[in-house]
């Protein structure tokens, strides 16, 4: 599936099609040190016994299941970014986590990862990603999408390893709201897409 937005972004599920264009967005370290976006999908045990490339092979074999496990954002036909989208259950450390873990039993989109390639980073487009990611979640069935940014105290910065699940501004921005703050930088926000 391919959503076009206005601006010239395009939205295309990873397939082994375009397995290329994510390790493009990924860089060779495979995102924040090796994790190849299996960070929410693993426990820490089995996340750190697989770093790098083994988290990049089981990447590669959820990018061959009929649900795909994220989608690669085109600007014209240049990948510039990931997200790692789905239902909660795709996330178990999600699931466990003490302060992500689940508000309700609302099903909905997880949107899990948003990680922008370098050269695109500080560019201003990542609201534009999420937007293009939910009108893509609209298109294949989910109601409600939700977020799990970083907020930053005044005059700080998001660490890359925190920075991956988004900026609590950029989701304010395209409709979003948050709907809890179980920590004082970290709100769950959700935005309903049909």
């Amino acid at each position: 599936m391919s959503k076009t937005k206005p601006g010239s972004l395009t939205v295309r599920e990873l397939s082994t099609k375009n397995w290329d264009d994510f390790e493009a967005v990924m860089g060779k370290n495979g995102g924040a040190s090796g994790c190849w976006c299996m960070h929410w999908r693993l426990s820490m045990g089995e996340f750190m016994e697989q770093k790098g490339e083994g988290n990049k092979k089981a990447m590669k074999r959820l990018a061959q299941r009929k649900q795909p496990p994220g989608v690669i954002i085109y600007e014209d036909d240049t990948p510039v970014a990931w997200c790692s989208l789905g239902p909660r259950a795709e996330f178990p450390r999600l699931q466990r986590s003490p302060i992500l873990k689940n508000i309700d039993d609302t099903p909905v989109c997880a949107i899990a990862c948003i990680y922008v390639e370098k050269k695109h980073r500080g560019s201003g487009m990542q609201s534009a990603i999420i937007d293009a990611v939910c009108d893509y979640a609209a298109s294949a069935g989910y109601t409600i999408a939700e977020g799990y940014p970083v907020e930053p105290a005044e005059g700080k910065r998001a660490g890359a390893d925190s920075a991956m699940t988004g900026m609590a501004s950029a989701f304010l921005k395209v409709g979003f709201d948050e709907i809890a703050r179980p920590r004082k930088d970290r709100p769950v926000m959700r935005r309903k897409l049909k």
